[in-house]
């Protein structure tokens, strides 16, 4: 398989890294706006498949010539959400699949922000399916770790685990810690903005899509693995609009652990300001807050030297088991810092993001996943995603959860 990476971060990084230590790779260019960071890319993985290039993610025809100067089978896009479309609609144009670990950006209800949606994560992809289905190629959309991962281990759940769903709950936490820094966080600070101060997504059944405000539904849930209870609260994900479209739940909604100190951290950044992503003008610099935060913060892909702990994506799943039992369970995957750093060299956020892309490219050229037009993980079986990760060297796990409140 021909492979175009769009983005030489942290996530872009890692795919290369774990990709190298795979057969199905033929060639796999990737590409940066800063061609220097797409050729650092490269070179730590010595691999003769492995190419740069420059490409700038904003610029529609920019993209369209790197496709047609590399011809891929596929474009994996590993830059954060406002690039979304302009490489979606370059890979349309293009007649090239596509495949992303986040959708395109929502916009709030112009009049009831916490009540109702306006353009909901991944609309403006989702409403262009019928050209990729005519057009006989396909757009993966949502193919993370959150949303990617939780989205198959809801898809499982379904598949073997019950006969009724009451509700699915996609909870993220961990423990871990950066030395040095008072503040880094360990993913894109841009991205966790959108996430977190946009108005939080939920799904219920006779309701449809509603929202509500940030940082509602205050939660403490105990993470597997030593990572222990962490403060959770709603916030908007694409797991929230993928979910129901294939799996009958009557209720589905995102949990971040973000603790009460980032959420705090959070609430001082708005109240700032500095989350707007329209531009101001400093000293005749034209300048977006958010942009400015980012830049000031340390690059997530540089801190795995300094990370200690683990974190954990899962998919709560609360209703009946298939001899019509009440039962709850949480799936989840835990990575260890100190395990990604020794054996890929890539911090354990960033690398449980990267591999979720890599399996699914893997089965599709296998043919057992086989997308048409914009489709999300839970189209497709999961059993085969998850026995793939054990190759990679990491696991998976079940635990059984309180079952008080549901009724047969």
């Amino acid at each position: 398989m021909k492979v175009l990476v769009i983005g030489a971060g942290g996530v872009g990084r890692a795919i290369a890294n774990i990709a190298s230590k795979r057969s199905a790779i033929s060639t796999m260019v990737i590409a940066d706006r800063t061609l220097a960071r797409a050729e650092e890319a490269v070179s730590r993985v010595k691999d003769s498949r492995f190419l740069a290039a420059q490409v700038n993610a904003a610029e529609l025809e920019d993209i369209r010539e790197l496709i047609r100067k590399t011809a891929p089978d596929i474009v994996i896009n590993a830059v954060d959400p406002r690039f979304v479309m302009p490489i979606f609609l370059a890979c349309e144009i293009e007649n090239t699949n596509y495949m992303d670990m986040a959708m395109s950006l929502s916009r709030p209800h112009p009049q009831y922000p916490n009540s109702e949606t306006g353009v909901k994560l991944g609309d403006e992809q989702f409403a262009r399916d019928w050209n990729w289905d005519e057009r006989g190629i396909y757009a993966l959309v949502g193919m993370g770790i959150e949303p990617g991962l939780s989205d198959v281990f809801a898809k499982y759940a379904d598949e073997e685990l019950f006969s009724r769903i009451d509700e699915i709950t996609v909870l993220d936490g961990s423990n871990i810690v950066i030395e040095g820094y008072e503040f880094a966080p360990s993913f894109s600070i841009w991205t966790t903005i959108e996430e977190c101060l946009n108005p939080p997504l939920i799904w219920e059944d006779g309701r449809g899509w509603y929202t509500t405000e940030p940082f509602s539904g205050i939660q403490t849930f105990d993470f597997p693995d030593g990572i222990g209870p962490v403060q959770c609260v709603n916030v908007e994900h694409e797991e929230v609009v993928l979910i129901p479209q294939k799996i009958d739940a009557k209720k589905v909604s995102f949990k971040y652990g973000l603790g009460a100190e980032f959420i705090t951290i959070l609430k001082t950044i708005h109240l700032l300001g500095m989350d707007r992503k329209e531009t101001v003008d400093v000293q005749g610099i034209s300048v977006s807050p958010r942009d400015l935060l980012a830049a000031s913060l340390p690059d997530p892909a540089t801190l795995g030297s300094r990370m200690k702990g683990k974190t954990c994506a899962g998919t709560l799943v609360k209703g009946l088991d298939k001899s019509g039992n009440p039962r709850a369970v949480y799936l989840y995957n835990v990575v260890d810092n100190d395990w990604s750093m020794r054996e890929y060299g890539d911090q354990a956020v960033v690398w449980q993001t990267a591999i979720n892309p890599v399996i699914a490219m893997e089965l599709i050229q296998e043919g057992i996943w086989q997308p048409k037009g914009v489709a999300g993980p839970e189209w497709f079986p999961a059993k085969p995603f998850l026995d793939k990760l054990a190759d990679f060297g990491t696991a998976w796990g079940i635990r059984e959860e309180d079952t008080t409140g549901i009724t047969r």
